[in-house]
């Protein structure tokens, strides 16, 4: 009898055994096929660091940690007087060129041109005389009443008239004419110069403004007003609370239910976690190992798919990093 029971007991064991393994078995199967709703991420991390972009001595901070800041905000500014005279002298020189080019297209006044005529006409009466004078003082040469002195003296006059009126007929004809294309065009290219020096002097002076590039909420204040800063070095460093994405993975069977724009819930971990509505708008076209933060058996031997979710209408209930639980929506043919 004792015999017949250990023998029962022996046969049950070896049943239960098999019946679990086949239970085992298709519970593995059914895995395969897996029908579950759910991935496990984190809510993304998005910050900025704010620096000035000029080097000077940091005037006013109006943020401390915890100030929340909107898009296009003036959070800090630097110390901008040697700026402001650097635009003050660069627009002084553009004005100069300017002028001087608008001085070249309106071409020579008629009151130029009048005067460059009224020297010529001098000039050629001096000139007449000059002539009388030397033929007179050939002639008294040649009589020997007039001494050689006197006569080369008149024959310099002379040649010294001529001169003159070669001088202003071309200064006349000069103011006629009017400002040579060439010279033109060097003023325009000084005055293209002035400009692009007057527009650098501007952004130098619009960087002594630091204005904040998103809504979000200041996490450090690294520095306080009166530290001198070069250009690039951090001031503020600001959470992006603007939008709010949630990262996840997910493996491949699952491919057909997290195309982008698939309408999905995120509920945070914590006790009474909120639940919000969002959207997938990112899937990597890639596969990768499972990382090393995710896990899940399942997923840990697995390639999987990088995805974000944009979240529709976050509030401060989501915090950067924490971690949530995205479900999808049921597969087809299953009932939820």
């Amino acid at each position: 009898m004792m015999k017949k029971s250990v023998v029962r007991a022996l046969i049950a064991i070896v049943v239960l055994a098999v019946a679990g393994w086949a239970g085992w078995a298709s519970y593995r199967q059914i895995g395969g096929a897996r029908t579950d709703t759910a991935l496990y991420g984190n809510v993304d991390i998005r910050e900025v660091d704010l620096a000035f972009n000029a080097e000077g001595v940091v005037e006013t901070m109006v943020k401390h940690e915890g100030d929340p800041v909107k898009a296009g905000e003036l959070i800090a500014t630097l110390e901008d007087a040697r700026y402001v005279s650097a635009v003050a002298l660069a627009t002084a020189k553009r004005d100069e060129a300017k002028a001087r080019l608008d001085l070249l297209l309106a071409g020579t006044r008629q009151e130029e041109i009048d005067q460059a005529r009224a020297s010529l006409d001098a000039a050629q009466t001096n000139l007449t005389h000059a002539d009388a004078v030397f033929k007179r003082q050939e002639s008294l040469l040649k009589t020997a009443t007039a001494s050689i002195q006197t006569y080369e003296d008149a024959q310099a006059a002379l040649a010294s008239a001529h001169a003159r009126v070669r001088q202003t007929s071309a200064a006349l004809a000069e103011a006629i004419a009017g400002p040579r294309p060439q010279e033109i065009e060097a003023a325009r290219a000084a005055l293209a110069s002035a400009e692009a020096t007057l527009a650098l002097a501007q952004t130098e002076l619009s960087h002594t403004k630091l204005v904040s590039p998103a809504t979000g909420i200041v996490m450090t204040r690294v520095i306080e007003p009166g530290t001198v800063v070069l250009p690039s070095a951090s001031i503020y460093a600001v959470a992006i609370t603007d939008e709010v994405w949630v990262r996840t993975f997910a493996p491949e069977p699952m491919l057909a239910r997290i195309a982008p724009g698939t309408q999905v819930t995120v509920t945070t971990d914590a006790p009474g976690g909120k639940t919000y509505r969002g959207q997938i708008g990112y899937v990597s076209p890639a596969a990768e190992f499972t990382p090393k933060t995710v896990e899940t058996p399942e997923l840990r031997t697995q390639l999987v798919y990088r995805l974000r979710i944009r979240i529709e209408d976050p509030d401060s209930g989501l915090r950067q990093g924490m971690p949530v639980t995205i479900h999808l929506p049921p597969a087809a043919g299953t009932n939820g």
